[in-house]
């Protein structure tokens, strides 16, 4: 019946205080859901949180302006996305989170709060879900790590390490090889998967008794895909 109401309100060309103070509400209400959904178990910023939980009532507000034309309303938003090229690229959560919210803000500038915040509900519960239940993680994704060791450059690096990968991973790649210090030294990379947790710092000892104690990482390998 509301979004029935508020349809017809819409539909009359005309914008009153409260047609709009109703708009603004819903999609801030529907905003603040997505955000507080996107913080469990992820790790956010609090200027990214504030910002999903504001998009869907300026959203809105660009829908009301074009007098509920959808199309109208979506070529102005999208000149919104050229902010998003003088930013970092975000993950695919991120995006599906301000997808979500511009989605729940251009239903409500339709004039649909109600069907908005079922939608709402609904993408947001089955997220909740797929994290808690772990959807998608692999198994032993812990052991997928990135080892990076520099290296004198007169050190013949071929096969130098291979014994120790053998003990201590079960897979071993060389992806990258890098000069450094004006070609002093050379940077190898590696993606390796460690046979068991627990063994690091002796895998990263045993390294160092072989480049001259210097500089090595050893880091959590990023998921193919970007994270979600």
């Amino acid at each position: 019946m509301s979004d029935m109401l508020l349809s017809s309100l819409l539909s009359d060309g005309s914008l009153s205080v409260g047609k709009l103070l109703l708009v603004l509400l819903s999609a801030l209400a529907l905003g603040v859901i997505v955000s507080l959904c996107y913080t469990c178990r992820t790790e956010y910023t609090k200027s990214f949180v504030v910002t999903l939980a504001l998009l869907p009532p300026m959203v809105a507000v660009v829908i009301l302006m074009v007098n509920g034309s959808l199309g109208a309303g979506v070529a102005v938003a999208g000149t919104f996305s050229l902010v998003r090229f003088r930013s970092a690229p975000g993950s695919a959560r991120e995006i599906g989170a301000v997808f979500l919210s511009m989605a729940a803000g251009i239903a409500c500038g339709m004039g649909y709060p109600g069907a908005a915040a079922i939608f709402t509900l609904i993408v947001c519960a089955a997220y909740l879900v797929l994290t808690v239940i772990g959807f998608g993680e692999k198994r032993g994704e812990d052991l997928h790590k990135t080892l990076t060791v520099t290296v004198p450059e007169d050190l013949e690096y071929g096969g130098i390490f291979n014994d120790l990968f053998e003990r201590y991973t079960t897979r071993a790649r060389l992806t990258r090889v890098k000069t450094t210090n004006l070609g002093s030294l050379n940077r190898l990379s590696y993606d390796v998967t460690l046979r068991k947790s627990g063994e690091e710092k002796e895998f990263i000892d045993a390294i160092r008794c072989r480049n001259g104690n210097l500089e090595i990482s050893l880091a959590c390998r990023a998921a193919e895909g970007g994270e979600l």
